[in-house]
C-alpha cells in the first residue's frame, strides 16, 4: 500500500513509519513547510495549504497531528490551540483527499478515549455516549472535522487511543524518574481508571485497521485490561523494584495543573476495545506488568 502519514515524527508516527515500511508498505511523510525540498508532500495546516505529487496514487492516509495535550497547564489560549491544531489539520487533510481524482480507500484519524469523559469504574465501549467535559469537546470537534472524507465515501476510522506506554515519551516516560527514585505513588484517591495500550499493540492495531475493510467510525485502541491508578502505580513500582509510598494529593494536582490535572490525572475511564476484540485482534501485551517489563527491560 502507498500510505501518507502526518505527524510522522511523533512517538506513534515514527514507530508506525518504521513498522509499516518493514511490512512492505510504501510510506510517505507529510512534512510541514512551504514545499521547497524535494519530498512529495508538504502542508501548512494553519494557513490551509497542502502541496502534493499527484502522480502518486495513495491507498491510505493516516493523520496523527495534534498539539501535546499534557505538555503544559491549560490557559484559554492553550485550550484553543489544542482544539485548533486537531480540527484544522483534520479538516484540511480530509477535504484534500476527498477532492482527489482517485481518493484513498481509507482515512485513519487520531482521536482519544477522552470522548467518554469520566466514566468512573463503569465500562464503556464504542457504542457508549459522549462524556461532558473539555476532553469530550476536543474529541467531538476533532472527529467532526473529518466529515468531508466521510461524505466522499472514504472509509474513515477514528482511533480513540488510551495512554500509550513508551519510555521515550508520554505519560510513562514522565513517571519513570520519580518511581526509579522511590518517590512514586498513586495520584489522588488512586481509584480512577487508566485505559492504556502498549506502543507495539498501538502500531499493530493501526495496521490491522488498514487491512480490515469493514472497520469504520470510532475504534478504541487500548488494552482490554484497564487498571486503576493505584494498580498502575503499584505495578510500575514492582517492575522497577521500588516502593510506591508517596501519593500525590488531589489538592496539589489541582494547584499545580489546574483543569488539565483534574481531567487527565484525577478522572479516568474504563474503556474496552470491543471492536478490536470482536474482529479477532490479539494483543501482544494485554497485561500491564508484561507491557511495562517489555518497555523498561
Amino acid at each position: 500500500m502507498n500510505i501518507l502519514i502526518s505527524g510522522a515524527s511523533g512517538l506513534i508516527g515514527s514507530h508506525l513509519v518504521s513498522y509499516l515500511t518493514q511490512q512492505g508498505h510504501q510510506v510517505f511523510k507529510l512534512f510541514r513547510g512551504n514545499g521547497m525540498s524535494d519530498t512529495p508532500y508538504h502542508w501548512q495546516p494553519d494557513v490551509g495549504k497542502i502541496q502534493f505529487d499527484n502522480s502518486i496514487q495513495l491507498d491510505a492516509v493516516i493523520n496523527l497531528c495534534g498539539v501535546n495535550i499534557g505538555e503544559c497547564k491549560w490557559s484559554e489560549k492553550r485550550k484553543k490551540a489544542l482544539i485548533d491544531s486537531r480540527v484544522e489539520s483534520t479538516h484540511l487533510l480530509s477535504q484534500f483527499i476527498s477532492k482527489l481524482a482517485t481518493p484513498p480507500k481509507v482515512f485513519i484519524n487520531a482521536s482519544a478515549i477522552g470522548y467518554y469523559g469520566n466514566s468512573g469504574s463503569k465500562e464503556v465501549d464504542e457504542s457508549s455516549p459522549p462524556g461532558n467535559n473539555f476532553l469530550t469537546e476536543i474529541v467531538s470537534q476533532w472527529e467532526q472535522a473529518a466529515q468531508p472524507a466521510i461524505d466522499a465515501g472514504i472509509r474513515t476510522v477514528f482511533i480513540r487511543s488510551g495512554v500509550v506506554l513508551a519510555t521515550e515519551d508520554g505519560a510513562l516516560a514522565k513517571m519513570l524518574l520519580p518511581f526509579k527514585l522511590g518517590l512514586g505513588g498513586r495520584v489522588g484517591s488512586g481509584k480512577q481508571y487508566m485505559s492504556w495500550i502498549a506502543l507495539e499493540d498501538e502500531i499493530r492495531a493501526i495496521e490491522f485497521i488498514l487491512q480490515q475493510p469493514d472497520i469504520s467510525g470510532p475504534i478504541n485502541l487500548c488494552s482490554p485490561c484497564a487498571v486503576t491508578n493505584n494498580e498502575f502505580s503499584q505495578t510500575l513500582a514492582k517492575v522497577l523494584n521500588r516502593p510506591a509510598i508517596f501519593p500525590l494529593p488531589e489538592f496539589i494536582v489541582r494547584l499545580i495543573f489546574g483543569e488539565m490535572g483534574e481531567l487527565l490525572l484525577l478522572e479516568g475511564c474504563n474503556v474496552k476495545p470491543k471492536k478490536l476484540t470482536d474482529l479477532g485482534f490479539e494483543f501482544t501485551y494485554p497485561i500491564l506488568k508484561d507491557a511495562l517489563i517489555q518497555q523498561i527491560d
